[in-house]
C-alpha cells in the first residue's frame, strides 16, 4: 500500500479526518476526536500505529513477527505498528485499519455513534 492509498482508505470512514497535533509530519486519522490511525507518511518503510482487540494483538504479533510490533509510542496491550511496505498483504492491513476504526467507534459515548449511522 502506497502512502497515498493508506492516506485515502483512512479516509474513507464515515467521519474519519486527518490531522497534525504532533508535527507536520505525522498524520493522526481520527473519528470524533478520537484517534484509530497514526502515521508518518513520508517515512521509509512506512509504518502505521492501530488500534487492537488486545487478544488479536498478541496474535498478529506472532503470526507476523517483524511486520506487526507493539505499538510505537502507544499504549502496547491495544496498540500495534504495522509495516506497510508491501510485505503484509494490503487485503490484511485494510482489514486492521477497519478493525481499528470500529474499535473506536464501539468506545464512542452512544449519542457519537448514532450521528455516525446517519447519512
Amino acid at each position: 500500500m502506497t502512502p497515498q492509498q493508506l492516506r485515502a482508505f483512512c479516509l474513507s470512514f464515515n467521519a474519519a479526518v486527518e490531522d497534525f497535533p504532533f508535527n507536520p509530519d505525522t498524520s493522526v486519522f481520527k473519528v470524533c476526536g478520537k484517534i484509530f490511525a497514526l502515521t508518518d507518511l513520508g517515512a521509509r518503510p512506512l509504518t502505521v500505529n492501530l488500534k487492537c482487540d488486545p487478544e488479536d494483538a498478541v496474535r498478529l504479533r506472532a503470526d507476523h513477527e517483524s511486520l506487526v510490533v507493539p505499538g510505537y509510542h502507544m499504549n502496547k496491550r491495544h496498540w500495534n505498528t504495522v509495516t506497510a511496505d508491501g510485505a503484509l498483504p494490503d487485503r490484511l492491513l485494510r482489514e486492521l485499519i477497519e478493525d481499528s476504526y470500529d474499535l473506536v467507534v464501539a468506545g464512542l459515548p452512544r449519542a457519537d455513534r448514532l450521528r455516525l449511522d446517519r447519512p
